[in-house]
Formats: C-alpha cells, structure tokens, sequence
C-alpha cells in the first residue's frame, strides 16, 4: 500500500483551487438570482461541491446557516460573501 504524504503548501493550494472554481461558478451565474434562501441540495450543485465539503464549511464557520425543522438554508448574499472574502491575489506571492 502506497502512501501519499499532503503538506500544508498542497492544502493551501487546493483551497485556492476550491475557492477559484467556486468563483468562476457565481461568477458565471452573475445576475442569476432565483432566490434569497438556498437549500444544501442547491449550494452544493451551485458550488459544485460534495455534501461533506459543505457541512465541513458550517461546522468551520465559513459558511453560515439558518435551520428550520430539520431543514438548512443559506443565504445567497452569504455565499457572495464568503468568496469575496476568501479571493486570493496571485501577485502578492
């Protein structure tokens, strides 16, 4: 059995990575706005992310939820947020 090694360069690297597709994604759907409130189901497909990744998101604190009954939303204007916040400048390397 092989073993790969993942050093903190390959974690920050895909987390660039993770965060550019997830731009490109709500960038390329700019102005498409059907709703404020978004189900998992509908942030994953949007973010093209797996459910694992998302809960991963609110149990860090990055993405923040609202529950109700045994359902959770996200806003849109949150989502926009969190990739605002997270953009990388590439020249400042």
């Amino acid at each position: 059995m092989e073993v790969e090694l993942i050093t903190k360069e390959d974690l920050h690297q895909f987390r660039i990575d993770l965060l550019n597709s997830i731009k490109a994604i709500i960038t390329h759907q700019a102005g498409y706005r059907e709703k404020q409130w978004l189900k998992s189901i509908e942030v994953r497909k949007l973010l093209n992310i797996s459910p694992g990744t998302l809960q991963n998101l609110r149990i860090n604190g990055t993405l923040t939820y609202t529950k109700v009954g045994g359902i959770i939303f996200y806003a849109y204007d949150d989502i926009q947020k969190v990739l605002e916040e997270n953009k990388v400048n590439n020249s400042e390397s």
